[in-house]
């Protein structure tokens, strides 16, 4: 049975890039540092911001990674997925510090949006890279390689942000700041400059590109994914000050409960994937991720033990995170070619960047009003009803 185990891990693992492995591990480093987002909404409140503010806050982050998606997209088709990595990882780096010094609430939310465009811009870039150094039967794979990383980054960022926080939260703009730049260092020092675009002579080869703005099917795609998503941010907008103002939990505990989905996916999700890769459509798994999201967010208006409530909430949710987005990457992939892959990647990536200002700005507006009962009931249901849609696109075209 051990034997069997260690074989199914080593088989997960072989047979990916060795770029797609620095890739990886670039990422790694860079969201060992997330620790700014996850505790945002809890350091503005903190200062004497409300929580309608820090939606707004919220909101700004989401419209400057909207256009930041649009913008990166488009310079990756124009001059590659490497310079524009460079630039938005360096750049990201000292805005970071810079928002950490913001005193004002115009100045915060100013280098908020600035922040959010220029990292967010990073991310179709990062998309391309990855597609570009993977080959089509292990795709997914890569893209789940690529999670692992964050997900990692994000278990350290989250542990060690909480025990930050509770010493200064202003430490973590700095924190995040210098992980970035780390980053985009190992890029420039490992990873060597690539001219991606094919030549005319392969393009001229292969169908017309259509424009990802005229695939019917992929609009749909991307407007469902925008509807789940934000409701999907809850996690890290609304839902750490849940933890912390009803059920009384403290920022460390909070910190422990957040890296227990990134340790989850680290352990499991390469394996799994590894197991359903190929089975069945992309959209099957999709669907039923999205479906164990929806439930997840509805098990916080339980009548039970908080830290039970809380705990099966998390597993729930990761299990749901799990089956659902490494697909969704190699679902957009499948439908584009070279010539147009960053602006697919960019179609994606805006689709959750506008779901960064719809979710936090929406949600905090419900808790405002109505309360978090009325909040859960809302992203539960809504999260039930993307999933059935993502199921009709399951339908041959």
């Amino acid at each position: 049975m051990l034997v069997t185990t260690v074989r199914t891990y080593r088989n997960a693992f072989t047979g990916l890039s060795k770029e797609t492995w620095l890739l990886s591990f670039i990422m790694l480093i860079n969201r060992s540092g997330t620790m700014v987002v996850p505790f945002m909404t809890l350091y503005l409140t903190s200062i004497g911001y409300s929580i309608a503010q820090a939606g707004i806050v919220f909101g700004l982050f989401g419209f400057g990674a909207f256009s930041g998606a649009w913008l990166g997209g488009r310079l990756t088709d124009k001059i590659g997925f490497y310079p524009v990595q460079m630039i938005t990882l360096g750049g990201g780096g000292i805005l970071f510090i810079l928002l950490g010094q913001m005193n004002t609430y115009p100045l915060i939310c100013l280098f908020t949006y600035l922040l959010s465009f220029v990292n967010e811009s990073f991310r179709p870039a990062n998309s391309t890279a990855i597609a570009f150094y993977s080959k089509e039967k292990n795709r997914t794979r890569s893209y789940a390689l690529n999670r692992l990383a964050i997900n990692l980054g994000w278990a350290v960022g989250s542990a060690l942000g909480g025990f930050i926080a509770h010493i200064d939260y202003h430490l973590l703009f700095w924190v995040d700041g210098f992980t970035n730049i780390g980053a985009v260092l190992l890029l420039f020092f490992f990873l060597k400059p690539v001219g991606y675009k094919p030549s005319k002579s392969t393009a001229t080869e292969q169908p017309k590109a259509i424009s990802a703005y005229k695939d019917k099917k992929y609009l749909s795609f991307a407007v469902i994914t925008m509807i789940f998503a934000s409701c999907f941010f809850q996690i890290f907008t609304n839902l750490p000050v849940y933890f912390k103002t009803v059920f009384h939990f403290s920022e460390p505990y909070i910190g422990v409960l957040m890296a227990s989905n990134g340790i989850i996916i680290a352990v499991i999700e390469m394996v799994l994937i590894y197991k359903l890769e190929g089975r069945r459509k992309h959209i099957a798994y999709i669907s039923f991720g999205v479906f164990l999201v929806g439930l997840s967010f509805l098990l916080l208006n339980l009548p039970a033990a908080a830290i039970l409530v809380a705990w099966c909430m998390i597993i729930m949710v990761t299990f749901g995170e799990i089956l659902s987005m490494p697909f969704m990457n190699s679902y957009w992939i499948s439908r584009t070619q070279p010539t147009n892959r960053g602006e697919y990647a960019a179609l994606y990536t805006m689709a959750w960047s506008a779901a960064q200002t719809l979710g936090p700005m929406g949600g905090a507006q419900l808790v405002e009003h109505f309360g978090f009962t009325v909040l859960w009931w809302v992203v539960g249901g809504i999260c039930i009803i993307a999933s059935l849609s993502f199921w009709k696109l399951h339908q041959p075209e």
